[in-house]
């Protein structure tokens, strides 16, 4: 059955699903984590432009072993590759392109998120961190912000709250979620299903979201 995908298939699920909400002549941030796997279903023929905080724009598909430049990484310290015409800067500027507002679409992972699009996806109290990141700028800088993530934790508790418990990385941030399960949009009125990924159903959702969910009009069951 579909629902017993191992991890590595739910992932690729979510991620091939995400690489969907990219237009031909983005710039898009892709957060550490499962995002970084969408740089590796962009189709062909769509001209994207990939920019990593820590100051390169261009980046291209995950390195084979023997593409590997351990000097070229990401934000998350995975190696990667850069596409012909790259740019390398100083982590300075990258943040003033996110700042200006230069990013048409942001593709984050979340721990939590709310069902005023709340995020809380940078840390969990007691455990060890390295740092909050750029999520934060990011989440305020990018024209729209993609949340990426499973429907539930390991404990199969929802992920998709009324309110989030763990600390924010930004309050109304989020346009879209897309899960392992479903594709809900955060409106203004509250949060939208639109979206059923194969091998569920729409009640399944419901029942597995904390927050309220109203089913679009136009709901695309198995769509992904």
């Amino acid at each position: 059955m579909v629902k017993q995908l191992d991890k590595a298939s739910v992932r690729e699920r979510i991620a091939r699903r995400a690489e969907k909400e990219i237009e031909s002549g983005y710039y898009v941030n892709l957060g550490i984590g499962m995002p970084t796997m969408v740089a590796n279903y962009i189709q062909e023929g769509k001209q994207v432009v990939l920019q990593s905080e820590n100051g390169l724009l261009g980046i291209g598909k995950s390195p084979l072993k023997t593409e590997v430049d351990p000097d070229l990484i990401n934000a998350g310290k995975e190696t990667v590759t850069a596409q012909i015409g790259a740019s390398y800067f100083s982590n300075a500027e990258s943040f003033a392109m996110i700042r200006g507002e230069h990013l048409n679409l942001a593709i984050l992972g979340g721990m939590e998120v709310s069902e005023t699009g709340d995020l809380a996806n940078w840390m969990i109290p007691g455990k060890m961190i390295k740092g909050m990141g750029g999520a934060m700028d990011i989440v305020h800088g990018a024209k729209k912000i993609v949340v990426i993530m499973d429907h539930v934790n390991k404990h199969n508790e929802p992920k998709i709250l009324k309110k989030c418990s763990l600390p924010l990385t930004g309050k109304q941030v989020v346009n879209r979620i897309i899960t392992d399960r479903a594709v809900i949009d955060v409106e203004e009125d509250g949060l939208m299903l639109v979206e059923v990924a194969e091998g569920w159903t729409a009640e399944e959702i419901i029942a597995s979201t904390e927050a309220e969910l109203r089913i679009s009009e136009h709901l695309q069951p198995g769509a992904y």
